[in-house]
């Protein structure tokens, strides 16, 4: 009986547990604590923390590929649909059925502003490459400051898939921290008369001008930068779906259903590869602080960007909308809107902050698309 007891001791996971798979599962509950306690990105981040707390859980063998006889975990096939590079453009498919482009076609100059953001990109890339970092691996910490999650998974998923749960964790982290981080860039960049500015209220877009958008951009970003077709095709697909209107049902399901269902297993998938040996280290801290950088670069840079437009218009363009340039589609858009309306109760900005919001996440994926066909 005694050995019975000694020999299922010895099995458990309690004794071959090592001290960075424990780290991993304090570090999951901590996520899990900020997913559901604090609200910080919970459809995400509550499935990519439980999945570090599975693939950290000794002898679950949950990862583990196939072997002669023997099939392997489930999470390791779950992961081939980042592996190979499927989910991020199915959740891609469910944005463009989400958004309505409608307010960047009312004001396209506005399409500067999502432009302007790329900055904190490039400005990370080449600070990653000073420190040491492999142009691989420096492109994937650079798109962390287009705040676009499925875009950083999609392009560290094909240039520098060992920091993937770092770049991922990184990315939809400071998404949750958009209402956080960017108000306060936006008191120090941008003046009070600025602030208060009221735009006019947009035009109205007619139903062709929504039903040829997605084609022809589709047609024009391919052609340019034929590696940026996955991602924009599948963006570009979801809106036709949604703006066509002969297909409500599908939209829907794309929008709610479909859409949900891909996140928890990404999340799952991600959280799984978030071991100790590939999460504790040197590099997920450098990643951590340069995705900051490239973050706090690209809301910087869309107003400076927004201010310059303040100037061209006569004071038309209300610079705060700038910070919408990052993909964080509609949070930006939104933390625009409530700082807005501190200043002047009657300044309904959402609307315009949702021009830039949308064409960044256009300007994260082309630029993706980019860096993929440079270093890919």
């Amino acid at each position: 009986m005694f050995d019975t007891i000694s020999e299922l001791l010895q099995n458990s996971g309690i004794a071959n547990m090592s001290f960075k798979e424990l780290v991993m599962i304090v570090v999951a509950l901590v996520f899990l604590y900020l997913a559901i306690r604090k609200g910080y990105e919970p459809y995400l981040l509550i499935p990519i923390a439980f999945g570090i707390l599975l693939v950290n859980l000794p002898l679950g063998g949950l990862m583990s590929p196939p072997t002669d006889g023997e099939s392997g975990g489930l999470l390791y096939y779950l992961y081939q649909g980042i592996d190979l590079g499927v989910y991020p453009p199915l959740i891609f498919l469910c944005l463009g059925a989400s958004t309505d482009f409608g307010p960047l076609l009312a004001n396209p100059k506005t399409l500067l502003l999502g432009g302007a953001a790329q900055f904190g990109i490039f400005s990370a890339f080449f600070l990653a490459i000073v420190v040491g970092m492999s142009p691989e691996e420096a492109a994937s910490i650079g798109i962390i400051g287009g705040a676009d999650g499925p875009t950083a998974i999609y392009l560290t998923s094909q240039l520098a898939e060992h920091i993937l749960p770092a770049i991922a964790l990184a990315a939809y982290s400071y998404m949750a921290l958009v209402p956080i981080i960017q108000p306060p860039l936006m008191r120090l960049i941008t003046n009070e008369e600025e602030r208060k500015v009221k735009m006019e209220q947009l035009r109205s877009v007619s139903k062709k001008e929504k039903i040829l958008f997605p084609i022809v951009t589709t047609l024009f970003v391919s052609l340019i930068i034929p590696s940026a077709t996955t991602l924009i095709g599948m963006l570009m697909l979801g809106n036709l779906i949604r703006e066509s209107g002969r297909v409500p049902k599908l939209t829907e399901t794309l929008q709610n259903a479909f859409m949900y269902s891909v996140t928890v297993i990404l999340g799952v998938s991600v959280g799984a590869k978030a071991t100790g040996e590939t999460f504790l280290t040197w590099t997920t801290i450098v990643i951590t602080i340069l995705g900051l950088i490239a973050f706090a670069v690209g809301t910087a840079s869309g107003l400076l960007i927004g201010k310059l437009m303040y100037k061209w218009t006569n004071g038309q363009i209300n610079p705060l909308i700038g910070a919408a340039g990052v993909s964080a589609v509609p949070m930006a858009a939104r933390v625009v809107q409530k700082e807005g309306i501190k200043y002047n109760p009657n300044n309904y900005l959402l609307m315009h902050a949702m021009s830039p919001n949308v064409a960044g996440v256009i300007g994260s994926a082309v630029t993706a698309g980019v860096l993929l066909s440079f270093f890919g």
